[in-house]
């Protein structure tokens, strides 16, 4: 229990205002969550879900947070409700290329020498991957066990009624946390038919435009993607669809042929980093990019440390 317990107000709906309202609930703070969209509407909602730090920094930061999330998401995987699974992909390089950065993160991390055509390396690594509809429900429904509210509210500022606030708005925080530093960057996916892929498949970009992935759920695929910066468009491209369906049938050739499902698209909040500071009575969670799923309960630890201290 927190030396002084109170009441916490998370402004933010997505994977990470929902984790860290359930961990300052598990902390013993009194917490309502207030947002202008529910979890199902968030660009959350839309994300592969692939656990893996892509674009947000600092890395020394950013590894520990994901090192954290990944033990967390490994120990949720044990229950089938909270939409997360622990599945083995590779990522591939155009060129040799030094272990990543985040190395420290992933407890083992193998040379991939079976290689598609056209790439010279690639690692292979067991990654948790999350139905975001179903993880998103969980975490709601978690809050609510605990004892937390999720109410839809459309703010015109964050609250200041003496009560602790965390701002997790992700693009948000353009007007909540007064940060023009804040930038949507675009993503666009296609969901098909699970055509009984059991493993995800990334190539970050190194062969030029948007990174392309493949990344299985239970029932369905998410191809991917694009990374658009400074495109607020949530309306999906046809022409985008059909390169990401080429790009990813070239590198998964699985999929060929998979009946499309839908189309989204999502704004990551992008930032040159990660905001994760008390000022005041606010703690600032935001800029995780499009690493939410990757961050979040390593993050939520830090805010339940901030309200704490």
């Amino acid at each position: 229990m927190p030396t002084s317990a109170r009441r916490v107000i998370v402004v933010g709906a997505g994977v990470v205002g929902l984790t860290c309202a359930v961990r300052l609930l598990e902390a013993g703070h009194r917490v309502d969550v207030v947002a202008r969209d529910l979890p199902l509407e968030t660009t959350s909602a839309v994300a592969a879900a692939l656990w893996y730090p892509y674009r947000a920094l600092p890395q020394d930061r950013v590894t520990a947070w994901c090192a954290t999330t990944y033990d967390a998401l490994a120990t949720l995987a044990a229950d089938e409700e909270s939409g997360v699974r622990m599945l083995t992909g590779t990522e591939v390089l155009a060129t040799p290329q030094p272990d990543p950065w985040w190395r420290a993160a992933v407890p083992s991390l193998d040379r991939e020498t079976s290689l598609p055509p056209g790439y010279a390396d690639g690692w292979t690594f067991v990654s948790p991957v999350l139905d975001m509809p179903v993880h998103l429900r969980w975490l709601a429904g978690r809050v609510d066990e605990l004892g937390g509210t999720l109410t839809r509210m459309n703010l015109s500022a964050l609250p200041d009624d003496g009560s602790l606030v965390v701002n997790a708005t992700g693009l948000g925080a353009r007007h909540f946390g007064a940060d023009p530093s804040v930038m949507p960057v675009r993503g666009q996916v296609v969901v098909v038919e699970q055509v009984g892929l059991e493993r995800w498949m990334l190539d970050g970009g190194s062969t030029g435009g948007g990174p392309t992935y493949v990344v299985p759920r239970g029932s369905e695929i998410v191809l991917g993607g694009t990374s658009v910066e400074g495109e607020w468009s949530r309306t999906p491209d046809p022409v985008v669809a059909e390169q990401i369906v080429h790009r990813a049938a070239a590198l998964v050739p699985e999929i060929e042929g998979a009946r499309v499902l839908r189309h989204k698209v999502g704004l990551r909040p992008s930032r040159p980093e990660v905001r994760l500071e008390r000022v005041g009575g606010v703690i600032h969670c935001y800029g995780h990019g499009g690493a939410g799923v990757t961050l979040a309960w390593g993050c939520a630890d830090d805010v339940v440390g901030l309200a704490d201290g």
